[in-house]
């Protein structure tokens, strides 16, 4: 088995592929290692720059997409394509530097599941506009998993395949795995890295991302929490809501024999029905949650539980 999987997702970066690759190589030569490069639906040049270096280098191997899937999907199909004990994830626009890849793996082999890269000196001339919010963020990442994390959006991390196994990707979840993994029992850390700006072509990412960042923050949690109970927590809106509208009807039912207001002078009796109507919504919304969960464990033969080894049983 290989030692290293380096998994590249390429999105118009064939300026800076021929740079990325000999760094690589200068990096881990000491290592068997293969590089799986995802173009993934470049309408640059990339695809046949990685095809020229493909020929020449049979370490190199490209997964080419139909068309652009995200980045999520890079690099799931890179993981899945994979052969390594460690499978190292970076970005493939040079701000990543290639040479610190030694270090995530030493970390590896010192018994950690996961090294995260933590890139330090990032956005140092624009604390207001890019920094702040990237504390923010990352802060409130960690309180909400629970996973203690400076730098979530840095791609540069090391796992360990056999932590990733179970690990499934959807949507935009890339940066998140470090939080799967340590689900499932994984040990964690993180690392300071190298950064430098991107040398060619531009950032696809921006500001604007940061309400995505933030529901997915919300799917993860209701995962976390609620992925094998969803009644709970369906049940538990819906029962908020009948007191909400028992509320609502006490107090119009007040002003009703107190003779402050009839019914119709207030919007309390609309409110009323409609609380207590989410509330059988919500309920019923749970009840099918739980449904779809039993389906999707069940369909799958999948326990809901992970075991991390056996003893005097048979494995």
């Amino acid at each position: 088995m290989l030692d290293i999987s380096i998994i590249l997702p390429i999105y118009n970066e064939a300026l800076g592929i021929p740079e990325l690759l000999t760094q690589i190589e200068d990096a881990i030569n000491n290592f068997n290692y293969e590089i799986i490069a995802v173009n993934d639906g470049s309408s640059d040049d990339s695809y046949e720059v990685l095809k020229d270096f493909a020929i020449k280098d049979k370490r190199i191997k490209v997964v080419n997409f139909k068309r652009n899937s995200g980045q999520t999907a890079a690099i799931s199909a890179g993981i899945k394509n994979s052969s390594g004990e460690i499978i190292v994830l970076m970005d493939s626009d040079l701000e990543n530097l290639p040479s610190d890849i030694p270090m995530l793996i030493q970390k590896i082999n010192e018994g950690y599941d996961v090294v995260s890269g933590w890139r330090q000196k990032r956005w140092e001339n624009q604390f207001l506009t890019r920094k702040l919010p990237s504390l923010m963020a990352n802060s409130l990442i960690s309180k909400v998993s629970g996973v203690k994390l400076h730098d979530y959006g840095c791609t540069l991390k090391a796992y360990k395949k056999d932590i990733l196994s179970d690990v499934n990707l959807y949507g935009q979840m890339h940066r998140f795995i470090p939080v799967y993994c340590n689900w499932q029992g994984g040990k964690v850390i993180e690392i300071p890295v190298n950064y430098q700006p991107r040398k060619y072509g531009k950032s696809n990412y921006g500001i604007s991302r940061t309400y995505k960042v933030l529901l997915d923050l919300i799917l993860i949690r209701f995962l976390e929490k609620y992925m094998q109970r969803p009644i709970h927590f369906f049940g538990g809106v819906g029962f908020l809501f009948f007191i909400m509208s028992f509320l609502s009807f006490s107090v119009s039912l007040y002003f009703k024999i107190t003779n402050q207001k009839d019914f119709v002078e207030t919007p309390l009796p609309i409110l009323t029905a409609m609380f207590f109507i989410i509330g059988v919504l919500m309920i019923l919304m749970g009840i099918i949650a739980e449904i779809l969960m039993r389906t999707y464990y069940e369909s799958q033969e999948k326990p809901p539980f992970s075991i991390k080894n056996k003893l005097n049983l048979d494995e």
